[in-house]
């Protein structure tokens, strides 16, 4: 159950906010619809429900707040917008990775595959997806973890017939597994194919928390759509005929030639245009939208009142051009025995059946004289143009108790229809009988619930970061581009001379600030937070990428194994070509070997480091590879200003007069490796490298503080 209370996000400038006080529930077992127009405050409620933007107000999920929740993917599972993914990414090897982030095995990925329809295209790449595979893998995304809630914003928007109606499928499916599923959309149409409750928001605010079948009944109204060149005329003889007959009959005209005709059939607007030699483009059922709020607390069955554009829905594929022009409505006034306005609900929209010969009003216009009379319609009993349209679905039981009856209508009130609902063609069939205890069929099937949940582990950040840098081919031509690079500097260098072996292997010239290799180590490092950033895979129900101990120990070892291949691969690829080339007097072992490799490696991993942290830092690959590079030209030469001076003491007896003042011994000759480790640390690169990585990991860690604190 998700319990939200006073949801207000803060105003900018002086502009209200985008919420104001909005507070509903949505129960378990019930699929519920957050309905309202584009920019009514869905999108914007949703994120403070989740905690993404600052506000005021709580949302309770189960009882407890979002941040209260050890594992928040556990409890809700969460779907806003397309799914951040890196486009080369694979759909299996992205479901793999957040199995490893949400601790769940790796065959849920499977699983989840095989219930939204994907184990076709498990192979395909993110950025080739067509609209409803990327909301399908979406879902599966938001299933994974297996969570009780689900919150989607608009998942429906821009899919097809067929996509829409697989996606409602499986809504409403965990709905009656005892989930609880929130769903916004701007379409009062398709909130009631799907939802048991409909909360309406219009300005930022609650405007009608209603059931699916109050909300059918009250908000939307069956009407005729008529497109003539004579609409004027049509609109007027309908409104005559409507006060003879003394019903109550509504006629909009929606600027060009547009009527809509609320209260009247197909059968009684062609036979009036019959009579009369008007001509008729269009004549079709549909459904009208009567706006935000219409039955909560006014009466939305006025006769003689004029509906405004705005309450009138218009299909997407119709001519809007003349929509924003003023309207021009003629009703025929109610009569004394009609319904009175309580009952409009019900009955005053319920079209009465034509009458037999009836005749216009003898006060009706004549024809303009001189004019000749246009083709005339087809007879009226050919009824109107209706698309072959699916069946409506059920609204939906209520698990609860059901609310009392509302009080009968007078009785000079026509009993009341069964509510009606919208197919997807936009024509207005009668919906089915509503039966709570029978199950609705479904084609669609969850996947299996999960039943034990692996203990946390220090691995699972681990197997994270490998899944996520083996997953793209990114780090694969990095490494091939540094060991092609190196290996043609080397030649070169060998071919020039004068180059000290050590530089030769690890081909880096001197005119470059660092090798290939410490160059890609580091990009390789930037990109493991940058793609973060890029491609939020984790931010989904967080909004910003976690800034966690566990993940970033895990990004510095995985970056630091990678640096050590990319080393130890770089001299090999090096020495190999130089001896295939120029033969094994270039390729001979130095005596100092274990400090040059120590070195070596130490450069390495510490430009990588670098990478990461700072990417981190300033949440960008560029910003990452910068400040790798920024060390050799910046760093270092302060830290070599620094060192000069007038104290004559080199690192050796700095690291002996160290190796006396402990007071114990290092075993098996660990000073020795103390003092190599300070004679790197001395050396003008090791101490900026060092530098470096300790003020950007004292930054990483005070922007997480920071970031925890808000």
């Amino acid at each position: 159950m998700i319990q939200a209370i006073g949801l207000t996000s803060i105003a900018r400038k002086e502009q209200p906010p985008a919420v104001d006080n909005v507070s509903f529930e949505a129960h378990a077992g019930r699929v519920t619809a957050l309905l309202g127009a584009p920019g009514a405050g869905k999108t914007t409620a949703l994120r403070l429900m989740l905690e993404l933007q600052r506000g005021r107000g709580v949302t309770y999920f189960r009882g407890r707040p979002l941040h209260r929740i050890p594992h928040p993917a556990h409890e809700v599972g969460v779907l806003l917008g397309d799914v951040p993914g890196h486009p080369a990414r694979s759909v299996r090897g992205h479901l793999r990775m957040l199995c490893a982030a949400s601790g769940v095995p790796a065959r849920r990925a499977d699983e989840v595959l095989e219930a939204v329809g994907l184990v076709s295209l498990r192979d395909e790449r993110l950025g080739t997806l067509s609209r409803g595979m990327d909301r399908r893998l979406g879902l599966a995304c938001a299933l994974l973890p297996d969570p009780h809630t689900l919150v989607l914003d608009d998942p429906a928007r821009g899919l097809a017939v067929g996509e829409r109606r697989w996606l409602h499928d499986m809504l409403r499916e965990h709905a009656a597994q005892g989930g609880t599923v929130l769903c916004s959309t701007a379409d009062p149409k398709e909130a009631t194919r799907f939802a048991d409750h409909v909360v309406t928001l219009d300005g930022g605010r609650v405007v009608a928390d209603q059931r699916a079948a109050d909300f059918a009944r009250t908000r939307l109204r069956p009407r005729v759509v008529v497109r003539s060149p004579h609409a004027a005329r049509l609109s007027v003889l309908l409104a005559r005929r409507a006060r003879s007959a003394q019903r109550s009959v509504e006629v909009v005209r929606e600027g060009g030639n547009r009527l809509c005709v609320y209260g009247s059939t197909c059968a009684e607007v062609g036979e009036t245009a019959f009579r009369n030699g008007i001509v008729v483009h269009q004549l079709a059922e549909e459904v009208g939208d009567m706006g935000p709020g219409a039955g909560t607390g006014a009466d939305v069955s006025v006769p003689g009142s004029q509906l405004s554009p705005a309450a009138i829905d218009v299909p997407a594929g119709d001519d809007q051009s003349g929509h924003d022009a003023e309207p021009e409505a003629a009703a025929a006034p109610e009569p004394e025995d009609a319904a009175t306005p309580d009952s409009g609900a019900e009955s005053g929209f319920r079209p009465s059946a034509p009458e037999a010969g009836a005749e216009p009003s003898p006060s009706a216009p004549a024809p303009e004289a001189g004019a000749e009379p246009e083709a005339s319609v087809s007879a009226p009993d050919s009824g109107c143009e209706r698309e072959p349209s699916a069946p409506a679905l059920d609204l939906g039981a209520e698990p609860e108790a059901s609310a009392p009856a509302p009080e009968s209508a007078p009785a000079a009130s026509p009993p009341a229809e069964p509510p009606q609902e919208a197919s997807d063609d936009g024509t207005f069939q009668a919906a089915p009988p509503h039966h709570p205890t029978t199950p609705r069929p479904t084609t669609v099937t969850l996947p299996p619930p999960v039943l034990v949940r692996p203990a946390p582990t220090p691995l699972r950040p681990v197997r994270y970061e490998l899944r996520r840098a083996a997953g793209v081919a990114t780090g694969y031509i990095v490494g091939a581009c540094v060991l092609a690079v190196s290996a043609l500097a080397a030649l070169v260098l060998a071919r020039i001379g004068h180059t000290p072996q050590p530089r030769l292997l690890a081909a880096w010239p001197v005119e470059l600030p660092l090798p290939p290799a410490a160059l890609g180590a580091g990009l390789l490092g930037a990109l493991a937070f940058g793609d973060e950033f890029r491609h939020p895979a984790l931010a989904v129900d967080r909004g910003t990428v976690p800034r966690r101990l566990g993940l970033l120990t895990a990004k510095l070892f995985v970056a630091s194994l990678t640096a050590l291949v990319l080393a130890v691969l770089t001299v090999g690829c090096t020495a190999e070509v130089l001896y295939l080339v120029h033969g094994s007097e270039l390729v001979a072992l130095p005596e100092d070997w274990p400090a040059l490799t120590a070195g070596w490696l130490a450069l390495v991993t510490g430009c990588a480091w670098a990478g990461v942290l700072a990417a981190g830092v300033f949440r960008s690959t560029t910003a990452g590879l910068a400040a790798v590079v920024a060390v050799p030209l910046l760093v270092v030469p302060a830290v070599h200003k620094l060192s000069e001076g007038p104290s004559t003491r080199g690192p050796a007896p700095l690291a002996g007069r160290l190796r006396d003042g402990l007071p114990l011994r290092w075993p098996f000759g660990g000073e020795q490796h103390l003092e190599a480790l300070l004679r790197l640390l001395a050396q003008p690169v090791g101490g900026a490298m060092a530098l470096s990585v300790l003020a950007l990991l004292c930054a990483y860690a005070f922007t997480g503080l920071r970031s925890r604190v808000r």
